[in-house]
């Protein structure tokens, strides 16, 4: 009797089912999300039980392309606030307390916005978080500004972000177009 209560449940659950309308998906993303970590590839690291150091930080970002575009001073203008990606609000997250530039910053999420400039870019980590674009930006709610210098490279299709280990904790490495900045962040005594 169970079996047979059972299989009409699924049978009615198949029906219904099937006479919902179909679904539209949205179309895919033309600037996938990505994510970084410090200490690079944790996740896959923890499951594997192969950390030797916490966890310090995650960023998230979507990864816009360059499409046969000039970002900087043509996309990006020069002198305005970008979000450091597209689409949401590029935010990192520090697990412990950090500093940047001699400026402690303590354990949290913050968006990470830019100002880029030919020889520069300013970075700036606001309290504002789930947000979308820069639009809504409030200077009053940032915590940090610092300067880093734009270097010169190799053009770097999509946007990229990643940490690498320093001998005062990581770096962290911004890539696109035909520039690479690189934002020192202390962790280590």
């Amino acid at each position: 009797m169970k079996r047979i209560i059972t299989f009409a449940l699924l049978a009615i659950s198949l029906n219904t089912i099937a006479q919902l309308p179909a679904s539209k998906l949205p179309p895919l993303d033309k600037s996938p999300m990505d994510m970084s970590y410090y200490p690079a590839n944790y996740p896959l690291l923890k499951i594997q039980d192969k950390i030797t150091e916490p966890l310090v930080m995650r960023l998230i970002y979507s990864r816009p392309q360059l499409n046969g575009r000039r970002v900087f001073g043509e996309l990006q203008e020069y002198g305005k606030v970008w979000r450091l990606g597209a689409n949401e609000a590029t935010e990192i997250e520090f697990f412990k307390d950090v500093r940047i530039s001699g400026k402690k910053i303590k354990k949290g999420r913050y968006t990470l916005d830019c100002i880029p400039y030919p020889e520069k870019w300013t970075i700036i980590l606001n309290k504002e978080t789930d947000t979308w674009g820069s639009f809504k930006y409030e200077q009053s709610k940032d915590i940090l500004r610092t300067d880093v210098p734009v270097i010169k490279n190799e053009n770097n299709e999509a946007l990229t972000i990643v940490f690498e280990k320093s001998a005062t904790g990581a770096i962290m490495l911004m890539y696109w177009d035909d520039v690479k900045t690189v934002l020192p962040i202390e962790f280590k005594n």
